[in-house]
């Protein structure tokens, strides 16, 4: 089944299958100080720069800041969301997010 996933209005919104999903305006927990230093840090999104399908997860480039420490920068691949069924199933923004991190190698105690 075809996803129609695009940008809308300068990147303020998400836009799966022509109905607006994910803004901007929410703030995103992500783990392991992949944004910045901040463990958890949360992070307001400010604007996607794209948007794109990785097998059944819906993934977003995105520009935002930290609130915590004030950091700005992008982000490559944060997931919003997945389909299941052929429907679209936002993630939770409070959840936290790990699946940017780059898998940790295990130590040799």
């Amino acid at each position: 089944m075809a996803i129609a996933l695009r940008t809308l209005d300068d990147g303020a919104w998400i836009s799966v299958n022509d109905s607006r999903e994910v803004g901007v305006s929410d703030i995103w927990t992500l783990a392991c100080g992949h944004f910045c230093a901040c463990e958890p840090a949360s992070v307001l999104l400010e604007g996607f720069t794209g948007v794109r399908v990785d097998g059944e997860t819906i993934v977003a480039d995105a520009v935002g800041q930290c609130l915590e420490c004030g950091q700005r920068s992008g982000l490559d691949g944060l997931p919003v969301g997945r389909i299941v069924d052929g429907r679209f199933e936002r993630y939770d923004p409070a959840g936290v997010q790990s699946t940017l991190e780059p898998p940790t190698e295990p130590s040799s105690e």
